[in-house]
């Protein structure tokens, strides 16, 4: 009966913290768009690749 009234305020922390994280990843938007970052994979892009890698492909005749 004693490790009752340490888990439940424990567990009513817990739900809380867990609302908390819930409201705040709704309020900055992470649930805007769902589909549009996994369509956005299969999209061709028609920029030259940028970064160290194209840099030293270009050094090196690849592209």
């Amino acid at each position: 009966m004693e490790s009752v009234y340490l888990l439940v305020p424990i567990s009513v922390l817990l739900v809380f913290g867990i609302a908390a994280a819930f409201w705040w990843s709704v309020k900055s938007g992470q649930f805007d768009d769902l589909e549009g970052p996994g369509f956005k994979v299969l999209m061709d892009d028609d920029e030259a690749p940028q970064g160290k890698i194209a840099e030293q492909e270009e050094k090196s005749g690849k592209i």
